[in-house]
């Protein structure tokens, strides 16, 4: 298992790899879309605006995130254990104290965002805060300020801002194929074949971003987990809370497929097509790894 500074680093690395990517990505597709329209004018615009949205995924991807899953930010003197939890964790891991947020859903879970720890948040459901004893509520707290401490926040954060455009990007062009590009394909065979390739990249993309999403996400739990157990002391609380998350019946509505891979355990409930792209390694497997642990 990597320690936490180079999983750090590899996240860092991961980060930029995946901006450039993307930029690559709407640039290349800008110049097609110019080559089909005949208009440089759109590999202008892919340029400025690839730019504009790395820079936003980077700069404002959390404050998306909190708003898109209707947290709202609390203070100390309405929720004085939370805070004093968060507190004295942060004091642990030698953290500075996230903001704190609420979501007022009663299915119990808990995500963590930001750019960097000076910069991060912490939000909690409703259900967590009254479904959970204190010492699961600690393992799970404990968890995403493990997040926040392997800088695992800023690559997961960015990946729902590019993840989530590469789908709407993707719907856009198989549109804009249906509508426009049958008429110049009966016209012209190069540009016929050009369209048809165009429209098998506007189908896989999102589904290779979303195994990138995937992949990424089920490793840094397992990480997540046992460092929160080295910062309690007690593997035992966040086993406890998993079971009871994973019992729990209720989904978190104010979740989606982009930003499911943030959460503490997977919000989705049910027999659904989404169960087919799980972003969190099996319940069983976190908790047998929890209570294997030998801490020092």
């Amino acid at each position: 298992m990597p320690t936490l500074y180079q999983q750090a680093e590899k996240n860092i690395r991961k980060t930029w790899l995946l901006i450039t990517t993307f930029l690559l990505l709407i640039i290349g597709l800008g110049w097609f879309f110019s080559y089909q329209l005949n208009s440089s004018a759109i590999l202008i615009g892919a340029v400025i605006f690839s730019s504009l949205m790395s820079f936003l995924s980077y700069w404002y991807s959390d404050k998306i995130i909190l708003w898109t899953s209707r947290a709202h930010p609390i203070s100390k003197r309405d929720y004085p254990e939370l805070y004093r939890i968060v507190e004295n964790l942060c004091l642990t891991a030698g953290l500075p104290l996230p903001k704190i947020y609420v979501i007022e859903e009663m299915a119990p879970n808990a995500f963590a965002t930001g750019r960097d720890p000076a910069h991060s948040a912490i939000a909690v459901t409703q259900g967590l805060l009254q479904k959970l004893e204190k010492t699961e509520l600690e393992g799970v707290i404990a968890h995403e300020l493990s997040h926040i401490k392997n800088r695992d926040i800023l690559l997961s954060s960015v990946i729902v801002v590019l993840v989530g455009f590469v789908a709407l990007l993707s719907d856009w062009f198989i549109r804009w194929h249906w509508w426009f590009g049958r008429r110049r394909d009966e016209n012209n065979q190069l540009a016929g074949i050009m369209s048809l390739i165009g429209l098998v990249l506007a189908i896989l993309a999102p589904l290779i971003a979303k195994l990138i999403q995937l992949a990424i996400s089920r490793q840094r739990e397992f990480l997540a987990d046992a460092s929160g157990a080295l910062l309690t002391r007690y593997p035992e609380g966040l086993a406890r809370a998993l079971e009871k998350i994973a019992r729990d019946p209720l989904p978190v509505k104010s979740a989606n497929s982009a930003t499911a891979h943030l959460y503490f355990a997977s919000p989705f409930k049910g027999k659904s097509l989404a169960k087919l792209f799980m972003t969190h390694p099996p319940v069983e497997e976190r908790i047998k790894a929890l209570r294997q642990m030998n801490l020092p």
